[in-house]
């Protein structure tokens, strides 16, 4: 199948990556939109992975705040340089993860951040649910349960409340390969009138 501009067009909106990338991925894939977004979020994740030594001395703060105006958050989104601070593309990423804060509620960044002592906490309410079920089982539904507490608990886990196909860590990781430098949400906070 031969690939078109208007298919390398449509990926490249979708993902911000550049034309060779796309190109590249659906030339791949054989045309197929669906196996080259997985092509460039693996391409992605190998990126971010060989930045994750650089050191971060930029960044901006962004805020979102509810319509209703009863909650909102603050992220602070670092990048190397002042250059990709300024960018209104990664301006507009920091506050879309404000908003995903602020919908969301995540309790820590990352899994490195819950302690030792929540997870065992969360771990025996698990394991007391399921005690009735069979001995087999039991260790499998405890951790699928855990797992997916941590991620409902932890904003890189999370699913991206604008699509749902992606992770926060996918949203990072193309920021990552788009702009060529290391990124990380540094701090965030939710504020809410209804603690």
């Amino acid at each position: 199948m031969e690939v078109t501009t208007e298919d390398i067009k449509k990926l490249r909106a979708h993902t911000g990556l550049s034309v060779m990338d796309c190109k590249n991925a659906l030339v791949q894939t054989e045309g197929d939109m669906e196996k080259a977004l997985i092509v460039l979020r693996k391409k992605s994740s190998s990126a971010a992975a060989k930045k994750s030594e650089r050191t971060l001395g930029a960044g901006v703060v962004q805020a979102y705040v509810h319509a209703s105006l009863d909650v909102g958050a603050l992220v602070l989104l670092s990048c190397e340089t002042d250059f990709v601070a300024k960018n209104a593309e990664f301006i507009a990423l920091a506050r879309n993860i404000a908003m995903h804060a602020t919908a969301t509620n995540p309790k820590f960044i990352s899994r490195t951040q819950v302690k030792e002592e929540d997870i065992a906490k969360a771990r025996q309410l698990f394991e007391d649910e399921a005690k009735e079920k069979p001995a087999d089982k039991r260790e499998a539904i405890v951790e699928g349960k855990l797992n997916s507490y941590l991620e409902e608990q932890v904003l890189l886990e999370q699913q991206y409340i604008k699509d749902p196909s992606l992770t926060i860590t996918n949203l990072v990781e193309q920021a990552t390969q788009k702009f060529g430098e290391r990124i990380e949400i540094s701090e965030y906070t939710r504020f809410s009138v209804n603690r």
